[in-house]
């Protein structure tokens, strides 16, 4: 933490510029990608020590109910509630009245979505995660696009390619349930593959990774959502895919990211993730 950060430290909260700068500290927005809309999006007019910061995956009207309950001061949403253009801000859609309605209670908005992707650290080493126990000795995980910014960490990328030392495809779908605590996902074998066929490679993207995934050589794609003819073609290339559905290839990382804040801001505010979100699709 920088001396000037130190400096407007209190025991009831952080100034919003401060915790901003932490949160761009920890991934840098220039990793995200281009078409993204990452950083502050919502900045009430007047100043309010953020005492409250509560994660979430998707800024929903219902999790908004829930931060003015807690009285949250900044909602860091992993997802821009603020993608295209708003020409008007009224109450005829959801999300105009979500900026409205942080406004009205003052709760700045902050999201980072491929910026957490690409860092090291973030949500895509989160969900890599779940294969630690099996990684080759000499092997890591790699970036699939890396970073080619000198300045930033080259680590850094979108996707990561991960070396096994061959496990099934039984075993690997075990794994991420267990990590992302699913009960079930989704999986496409590959041609002449099944089960209990060894998987020594996996490209991994958290949330839709058709468009990094394609032509990628694994055994396995790991993902939350593709396009279908995507899956024929991984198929077809003798690639199997495990689907979890899109945030919840994503979710999971929050509760880390929740522990990682408190001790960037060495506990000056509370910070929580939202009770309340949840993906909108349910596997019955």
């Amino acid at each position: 933490m920088s001396g000037e950060q130190m400096a407007i430290k209190s025991a009831t909260g952080f100034k919003l510029s401060a915790v901003v700068e932490v949160l761009e500290q920890f991934a840098d927005p220039k990793l995200a990608a281009k078409w993204d809309n990452v950083g502050l999006l919502i900045e009430p007019a007047t100043n309010t020590l953020v005492k409250n910061i509560m994660l979430t995956n998707d800024l929903t009207e219902k999790v908004l109910e829930e931060a003015v309950e807690k009285k949250i001061n900044l909602i860091i949403s992993y997802h821009p509630p603020i993608f295209v253009p708003l020409k008007r801000i009224t109450q005829r859609s959801w999300k105009e009245r979500i900026v409205a309605k942080c406004l009205e209670n003052r709760i700045a908005v902050y999201s980072p979505h491929t910026s957490w992707d690409a860092v090291y650290g973030g949500v895509t080493d989160w969900l890599g995660d779940a294969f630690d126990s099996y990684l080759c000795d000499e092997l890591q995980k790699l970036p699939l696009i890396p970073n080619t910014d000198e300045e930033l960490d080259q680590r850094t990328g979108m996707g990561r390619l991960i070396y096994l030392c061959g496990i099934s495809l039984t075993k690997c779908v075990e794994l991420i349930k267990q990590h992302t605590g699913l009960t079930n996902v989704r999986i496409a074998y590959g041609n002449d593959k099944n089960k209990d066929s060894t998987v020594g490679c996996i490209a991994l993207v958290p949330g839709s990774g058709g468009s990094i995934l394609k032509e990628v050589k694994a055994d396995l794609y790991v993902t939350g959502e593709m396009f279908h003819h995507d899956i024929l073609e991984a198929n077809h290339n003798g690639v199997t895919v495990i689907l979890t559905n899109h945030s919840d290839s994503e979710r999971g990382f929050l509760k880390k990211m929740c522990q990682n804040l408190e001790k960037m801001l060495d506990g000056a505010a509370n910070i929580s993730v939202s009770e309340c979100d949840k993906d909108p699709i349910t596997t019955i």
